[in-house]
């Protein structure tokens, strides 16, 4: 689930409640599940227990996770929903006003874009490799 490729850019606490964040984001962190101890963290990811511990203390400040006297820390309800939105929003204020200036930019309609997308989520130029 969770893979050591640290960046120098950004804290690895940091990185690492990214990481948690993405897997709950995705599904393979649920909620009601156990995320895995801090010092399972530790050993596997090669980091300083402290720092797994501070991630894990972010995301509880975050109201992500939540500790459980004795059993550990555990996704709470809701966490997947609360991290949608905020993804969702961050999206709307950051990316999609630099993805409308690229379009204006290159002179890309915004209806030939939404018409060339896939109904199923798939690639139609991939389709068009696999055909011939």
């Amino acid at each position: 689930m969770l893979k050591p490729d640290w960046r120098d850019d950004t804290p690895i606490y940091r990185q690492l409640q990214d990481k948690i964040k993405a897997a709950i984001l995705e599904g393979s962190l649920r909620e009601g599940e156990p995320l895995p101890s801090v010092r399972t963290v530790a050993v596997e990811l090669g980091i300083n227990p402290l720092t797994a511990s501070k991630a894990y203390q972010e995301l509880v400040a975050d109201e992500l996770v939540e500790r459980q006297r004795g059993l550990g820390m555990f996704v709470k309800e809701g966490a997947r929903r609360k991290l949608l939105e905020e993804e969702r929003v961050r999206f709307l204020r950051r990316e999609w006003p630099e993805v409308v200036a690229r379009m204006r930019l290159l002179g890309l309609d915004p209806h030939a874009l939404l018409a060339a997308l896939p109904s199923d989520g798939q690639d139609k130029s991939s389709d068009k490799e696999n055909d011939g």
